[in-house]
């Protein structure tokens, strides 16, 4: 995407928030961005928004596909490499703890959650990490940060990097919804749903599918492990969201 450079210097003197007293000033905060757009990487402009608020280290992962267990959900990180290992569960455990609805007025509303004990930090760092839930298009982004135990870092800053964030992302990362068939909702899963938001039961899909109840409901079992919710209502919820019903 071509972009020039005086309308990336207006988008983000319009958004970017006013100057701290710490990291780079708000004028280099500018310029950075305007080169992360223009030339550089993702993780660039990462860097510079994590140092303008204050925080030391970024993490940016895709917070709808972290329940396969591995790393391929992250997308751009310096975090040191033995923590974001352990990443995985922490992700996986701050989607089992959400509904949808919750998930959705989460956007751009900064938390904060303690580190595992067992995970050994570097020196100043605080066991208290950040993470700023982003939406770009259809996916769901997290953004995580570390920061020094000294800071305490500003809710409003931290939601302006959450939208600049997901601006960058929605410029310079792949965040597509990934195809793999792990992850899809097959045609089968999609008709049981859509009678199931009808109001329709189990036995009642089961008579218009022509298919047993026990199948019917392995359907929406499936359709809740995909989509990482735990009940029907939930399920129903992302698929309105997700345009599939």
């Amino acid at each position: 995407m071509e972009i020039s450079q005086a309308n990336v210097a207006w988008s983000f003197e319009s958004a970017a928030p006013p100057a701290r007293g710490w990291g780079i000033s708000r004028e280099q905060l500018i310029r950075r961005l305007g080169e992360t757009v223009n030339r550089s990487g993702l993780g660039s402009g990462l860097a510079a928004l994590t140092e303008y608020v204050g925080a030391s280290h970024y993490l940016l992962a895709r917070h709808d596909l972290s329940q396969d267990g591995g790393l391929d959900f992250v997308i751009c990180s310096d975090w040191p490499f033995d923590i974001v290992r352990r990443l995985s569960r922490i992700v996986v455990g701050l989607n089992a703890k959400t509904s949808e609805l919750e998930k959705c007025l989460a956007a751009l509303q900064p938390c904060f959650h303690p580190m595992p004990d067992d995970i050994d930090l570097p020196r100043g760092i605080s066991r208290s990490y950040c993470a700023v839930t982003l939406n770009v298009g259809r996916s769901r982004l997290l953004l995580m940060l570390l920061f020094p135990q000294d800071v305490i870092l500003s809710q409003d800053g931290l939601r302006d990097i959450g939208v600049l964030a997901g601006y960058l992302a929605s410029l310079k990362a792949d965040v597509s919804v990934r195809q793999e068939r792990e992850f899809e909702l097959t045609d089968r899963e999609i008709e049981c749903l859509f009678w199931i938001a009808e109001g329709k039961t189990s036995d009642e899909v089961a008579v218009i599918l022509g298919i047993s109840r026990n199948t019917i409901n392995n359907y929406i079992t499936s359709v809740m492990r995909k989509t990482a919710t735990r009940t029907r209502s939930e399920a129903i919820a992302h698929a309105v969201r997700h345009n599939l019903v």
